[in-house]
């Protein structure tokens, strides 16, 4: 992504290559780009992409992160396109540790350069958690969702579907009504036994999306495939800002897996390390985010 930012505005953008390596005792061994011979970094805006995708790298990100800020820069801009620990922002058990808060202090804690470092996060899980962070780092939060509407232009989608109540306050909003019938799932139970339904909107004789920020294994947007597909939906694709998969969940949505529910289903590059292994000649349809993501760096 790096690389193809780069491309985009070859005048503006300038990609410094680092070294990811670790000592024989499994510390990190970083060398940053564009310091030496000649220092290229001193005095810029500079531009940090980065995954949090295990804890390991996340780690080393961070130590990046303290090193630019302490090497005479004019600004500092991280782009972190999925926050990992936003489902984790509350305390249930005394004990547990709620890791968005944790994130958001480390990133409280970073030097300053001068002017705030900003954190650019897509569809953040958990809104609230953008007041996690104080002192030096402000969150920018942005959304996937105007990359997903060209798509539903050419694919004849009339219809988005929501798999709850809170993805449809959440998203509804970014949908024409005139354009889009809206449809509202929710699960409803019966005895012992959950199950998803459709509570608002009629998806009968439509082409549907069902809309989400993130996917983990899935379930409940494949009970509301099913539910949908049963009350009539011509067609029904999905469509999750971040796809999360956990240990490759995402080949049960393949074609051919106990899911294979969805025409089609959209997901951004935001967690490349999983999106690179989804099959380019099945469900899949990988929104890349390159262009959003350059074009947002000028708007907060």
């Amino acid at each position: 992504m790096a690389r193809a930012i780069e491309a985009s505005q070859p005048d503006r953008f300038h990609f410094h290559e680092s070294s990811w390596d670790k000592f024989p005792d499994g510390t990190d061994k970083i060398v940053v780009g564009g310091f030496s011979p000649r220092n290229l970094i001193a005095g810029e805006h500079v531009l940090m992409l980065c995954s949090f995708h295990d804890n390991d790298v996340t780690l080393s990100q961070f130590q990046v992160m303290v090193m630019l800020l302490q090497g005479f820069i004019k600004s500092l801009t991280i782009v972190l396109p999925f926050y990992p620990t936003g489902t984790m922002e509350r305390v249930v058990l005394e004990g547990e540790v709620a890791t968005a808060n944790t994130y958001a202090q480390l990133f409280s804690a970073l030097p300053s350069c001068g002017s705030p470092t900003r954190l650019v996060v897509y569809d953040l899980h958990t809104l609230q958690n953008r007041f996690y962070l104080h002192g030096n780092t402000i969150a920018s939060l942005q959304t996937t969702i105007p990359c997903l509407l060209p798509y539903l232009e050419k694919s004849g989608v009339d219809a988005v579907a929501f798999p709850d109540d809170g993805a449809a306050k959440r998203f509804k909003h970014m949908f024409d009504p005139a354009t889009y019938e809206i449809i509202v799932c929710g699960k409803i139970r019966d005895g012992d036994v959950r199950s998803v339904t459709v509570q608002d909107g009629d998806p009968a004789g439509r082409n549907v999306v069902i809309v989400d920020d993130l996917v983990q294994t899935g379930g409940t947007l494949y009970e509301c495939g099913v539910a949908l597909e049963q009350l009539g939906a011509a067609k029904v694709s999905a469509f999750v800002a971040h796809g999360v998969f956990p240990q490759d969940a995402w080949l049960r949505f393949a074609r051919g897996g106990d899911r294979d529910v969805f025409d089609t289903f959209y997901v951004t590059n935001s967690i490349p390390t999983t999106t690179n292994k989804l099959p380019r000649d099945d469900v899949f349809t990988v929104i890349d985010l390159t262009a959003r993501i350059v074009d947002d760096l000028d708007g907060f």
